[in-house]
């Protein structure tokens, strides 16, 4: 799957100051990512060169396959009226024209207006009872839904929103908030630009700005489990003294595949070549932590509250993702350090296993857990 946006080492300067320097990533179709830091790291800078607002110093953004450096100011006007939809902190509705007319004067950007599609836009962000209503006489929230409608009238490929609930109380965030959720599980790919922690924790991504460089590129908490879920495949299949090839990565499709393997090796997790791939020093470390969390719960559920499978299989998988290293050490003591599962399968050693890679056949009293 090809990225919709590809940013490869992308600066710009301003009088002497960079804003951008050297900033690299690439977005997939349909993610909501994040773009977070603190105020002059570079994040409205990077919006307005991927909507073509701005141009960069050096480097290139592809957007659907395009380079908007090569773009003259008609081809960026019709890409800004194509592409991408924008959302702003600061409203920017017109203040004479009703709901309606303000999505419809985006349409009348793209040479075309339909009052129909414009009420049902305003329908599809809850205000098909306010389509007649000035700015004036909208809430907050409600003037940002028409922003988001007059957004997605023209069925943008990409949503550019900075900061986009800066401006709400608690309630109207939450219900701009829901709409991209929505807007995502419809497969949108949406840019959020926001400093609150939280709202980045709602994104696929989040990618971290500072002083204009990249700092890290974060997966949100589903891609964490996926990720977890192909190290975990991949350590297996060296198990068994087979190669990790793709198509034996068993739970997700081909496509979504790809995309992960991608951004672990950009996490440094993995190292892929054609289809074989293998761990690094990084991943290794963290697939064999998920891998000893699961059997030692597996032995536990089994051997210790002589819970059966798959009951216990269930639980297991689970538990890989809660149990703290704490709590780890505390459950392989006591079990008295096993080297197998209950399948027969080898534990990890711990911290506190032996060195030698000896298990003692003496578990401690269940006390010690609590």
């Amino acid at each position: 799957m090809e990225p919709v946006i590809q940013v490869e080492h992308l600066t710009k300067q301003y009088a002497g100051v960079r804003a951008l320097d050297d900033v690299s990533f690439a977005i997939e179709p349909g993610q909501w990512v994040a773009i977070m830091g603190p105020s002059g790291s570079g994040k409205t800078t990077l919006i307005n060169i991927l909507g073509g607002l701005d141009t960069p110093t050096g480097g290139r953004a592809l957007v659907d396959g395009v380079e908007l450096a090569g773009l003259d100011e008609e081809a960026l006007t019709r890409y800004r009226s194509e592409k991408v939809g924008f959302v702003f902190q600061q409203f920017h509705l017109v203040p004479y024209l009703s709901a309606l007319e303000n999505v419809m004067l985006a349409q009348y950007f793209h040479s075309m207006t339909d009052e129909k599609q414009a009420a049902e836009s305003l329908r599809r962000v809850g205000l098909g009872d306010r389509l007649t209503h000035l700015p004036s006489q909208l809430s907050g929230g409600e003037q940002q839904r028409v922003a988001i409608a007059r957004a997605l009238i023209n069925q943008p490929k990409i949503l550019l929103a900075d900061e986009p609930t800066g401006n709400l109380d608690e309630k109207n965030q939450q219900i701009v908030l829901n709409l991209f959720h929505e807007l995502h599980a419809a497969g949108q790919t949406i840019l959020l630009v926001t400093h609150d922690p939280g709202i980045g924790r709602l994104t696929d991504r989040r990618i971290e700005l500072t002083h204009g460089r990249l700092v890290q590129v974060v997966p949100g908490a589903e891609e964490e489990v996926r990720f977890d879920h192909l190290l975990e495949e991949i350590l297996i299949c060296g198990e068994r003294g087979t190669e990790a090839c793709v198509e034996q990565l068993a739970g997700v499709g081909p496509l979504e595949v790809n995309h992960l393997l991608a951004h672990m090796s950009e996490l440094d997790l993995l190292h892929r070549t054609d289809s074989h791939i293998t761990l690094t020093d990084r991943g290794r470390k963290r697939a064999c932590d998920l891998v000893r969390r699961r059997r030692l719960a597996e032995r536990l559920f089994m051997d210790t509250f002589s819970i059966d499978d798959p009951e216990a299989d269930d639980h297991a998988c689970k538990f890989e993702h809660i149990i703290s290293p704490d709590l780890d050490e505390k459950i392989c003591t006591f079990l008295g350090h096993p080297r197998t599962c209950p399948h027969g399968h080898p534990i990890p050693p711990g911290p506190c296993c032996r060195p030698n890679g000896s298990s003692s056949n003496q578990p401690l009293p269940i006390k010690s857990l609590l």
